[in-house]
């Protein structure tokens, strides 16, 4: 007799948005957009590494930066606009829980400065003057994740 056993490994994640608007004041005015460019250029260098393991053998120091993210959390992609947008993909209700918290703690503002730092390596420290995250993109997120696990109680 054969049994047939059906498998299936479905991944799922929401995608997180958030604005990092550079302060002006702590890096000089005309090179504002310059260090925007070469932020954004230098991360996708290093992210298009694909995962942790070649990320940290590419640049320890961004792996330590990232990894306060937690391991349901990942950076995929920066991209300049009138700003920077940082893309997150959040694998977990979790996890997208702890980057709320994180954004609220203003902890994301260090990790953000950190990376941005890093990714110019320029020996000076640049100051992001905020972080946008709209509550209306936060519940989103939470309303995908609380629909698959057919939740209707909210985790705000």
């Amino acid at each position: 007799m054969l049994h047939l056993i059906l498998c299936y490994l479905v991944f799922v994640a929401v995608v997180v948005s958030i604005d990092a608007r550079l302060d002006p004041w702590s890096v000089e005015p005309k090179g504002l957009i310059e260090y925007e460019i070469q932020i954004v250029s230098q991360s996708r260098v290093l992210l298009s590494a694909g995962d942790r393991d070649q990320i940290q053998r590419g640049a320890e120091g961004i792996n330590e930066i990232l990894g306060r993210l937690g391991s349901e959390t990942r950076l995929v992609v920066l991209e300049r606009t009138n700003s920077i947008a940082l893309i997150f993909i959040c694998m977990s209700l979790s996890a997208v829980v702890n980057l709320r918290h994180q954004w609220s703690s203003e902890e994301l503002i260090y990790i953000v400065e950190s990376l941005f730092t890093f990714l110019l390596a320029a020996g000076a420290y640049f100051r992001v003057e905020r972080l946008i995250w709209t509550l209306t993109d936060y519940e989103r997120c939470l309303e995908f994740f609380n629909y698959l696990e057919g939740k209707t109680d909210n985790v705000y």
